[in-house]
């Protein structure tokens, strides 16, 4: 898939709202080959950020908790300004 989505999974404290958005619109992005929103494409990628923003979050909710290798939680990357703007 995509190097740029980042592991949500076992992150000290837990992955915020931010940053499960932020996966969830670079996997749209992806997926749906959409590299800018538009008038046509902004409806259905808002759709479904929200869809799987609202599935990651069940999902990292219902899973166990994650083991990090070597006792260290995986490493947070710093969520695009774009992305901290738009959830504002």
């Amino acid at each position: 898939m995509s190097g740029n989505i980042t592991l949500l999974r076992g992150l000290t404290p837990a992955a915020t709202e931010q940053e499960i958005y932020a996966a969830a619109q670079e996997y749209v992005r992806k997926v749906g080959g959409v590299s800018g929103l538009t008038t046509a494409t902004k409806l259905a990628v808002d759709k479904a950020v929200a869809a799987i923003a609202a599935a990651t979050t069940q999902l990292l909710t219902e899973l166990p908790d994650r083991r990090a290798s070597e006792g260290e939680a995986p490493v947070r990357r710093r969520v695009r300004d774009s992305v901290e703007e738009e959830a504002s």
